[in-house]
């Protein structure tokens, strides 16, 4: 199904920009003290690269073209002044292959488009489809930025990316797409076949603790945040330093039952169902592939995920997300993030997005 919602790589990946920020940015006259500012933001459009394909915007024929080279279409929605999109951009579709990015498989292998999820565009999806870019990014659900969607010759949407991607894990995607292996498994149980290197050694952390029994744990009196990661993880070490290890995210995670698991293991656990299984083939079921991913849950309910790169601010306010249970008013963590980064600028401080 085209419009059918994908839940990888969650990503959180992910992601969110909230424009509202700048407004919020400005002191006003009933405002006692300056308000913080909002940093990490870029106001300029993204200069996508020039091999990118200057499109008619009619994906049927996009695709159909793209298929007759023996290439997918990659279409890349993004958001003006996204840091997320940039570095995307810069580390995979910029950065030549010696030098450790993904250029010339790209140029070689995919018909590149560009999306702007807020733009006016009008593209023909397909032949029941013809909308403005913003409303083609909210019907196939795209939440974050920057999200790849690749189409087969058929214009059919066979794989997803949500959030950036180092250009290792990347060209497992990349990989995946190009040799059609969608066409007869799932892509976290082809990068468990094809990602093998070690590169992670698991970093300790104050607030983990031990549990087999997610069914229970996900019922407990504390809300549960379940990381999981494995040596094949190029992100976690910068996770757990960047982000994990800042005095802000260890006291907000002490609300939490915070747990560990290998995502590699065949240990038996109890998934918050009640079913007997394992860390791996949870993930599979979930359709998780990023490392590191995690899941929360609180009152027995999965309430989010996270499949994608966040940085320190952005991994904060998701976990007072469902700390303070605010599930209870927003649907979303994102849609939380007008009040949470109100609080933070009306108490004078600044707020950056990039760090």
């Amino acid at each position: 199904m085209l419009l059918r919602k994908w839940t990888d790589i969650c990503s959180f990946s992910a992601l969110i920009f909230m424009m509202s920020f700048l407004v919020l940015g400005q002191a006003s006259a009933d405002t006692p003290k300056p308000m913080g500012k909002v940093l990490g933001i870029s106001d300029l459009e993204l200069e996508m690269p020039g091999y990118f394909k200057d499109s008619f915007l009619d994906f049927r024929e996009d695709a159909e073209e793209a298929g007759d080279a023996g290439k997918h279409m990659l279409v890349f929605a993004d958001l003006k002044g996204c840091p997320y999109c940039a570095k995307m951009l810069k580390d995979n579709f910029e950065t030549a292959e010696k030098d450790g990015g993904n250029l010339e498989f790209i140029k070689t292998n995919f018909d590149s488009i560009h999306l702007n999820i807020k733009g006016s565009r009008e593209i023909a999806f397909n032949e029941e489809t013809e909308v403005a870019e913003n409303k083609l990014a909210e019907a196939l659900q795209v939440r974050f930025t920057p999200t790849l969607l690749f189409m087969n010759a058929k214009n059919k949407v066979v794989a997803r990316v949500n959030g950036y991607r180092s250009p290792r894990e990347f060209k497992q995607m990349l990989n995946f797409v190009h040799e059609k292996a969608y066409e007869k498994t799932d892509f976290p149980t082809y990068r468990q076949e094809h990602l093998k290197d070690s590169v992670y050694t698991f970093l300790d952390h104050e607030n983990l603790s031990e549990m087999t029994d997610f069914q229970k744990g996900s019922k407990a009196d504390k809300p549960l945040a379940i990381i999981f990661e494995d040596k094949t993880c190029d992100e976690c070490e910068r996770f757990h330093k960047e982000v994990l290890d800042l005095p802000e995210t260890k006291t907000i995670l002490s609300k939490f039952n915070f747990v560990r698991l290998d995502a590699l293991s065949d240990k038996e656990i109890i998934d918050p169902e009640g079913n007997k299984t394992t860390a791996s083939e949870w993930l599979k079921k979930e359709g998780i592939s990023y490392r590191p991913a995690m899941l929360f849950y609180s009152e027995g309910k999965k309430i989010e995920q996270l499949t994608g790169l966040l940085k320190s601010f952005h991994f904060q306010q998701l976990i007072s997300y469902v700390a303070n249970k605010k599930y209870n008013e927003f649907a979303t963590w994102t849609d939380y993030g007008e009040e949470y980064s109100g609080n933070i600028l009306k108490s004078g401080k600044d707020i950056d997005i990039w760090k």
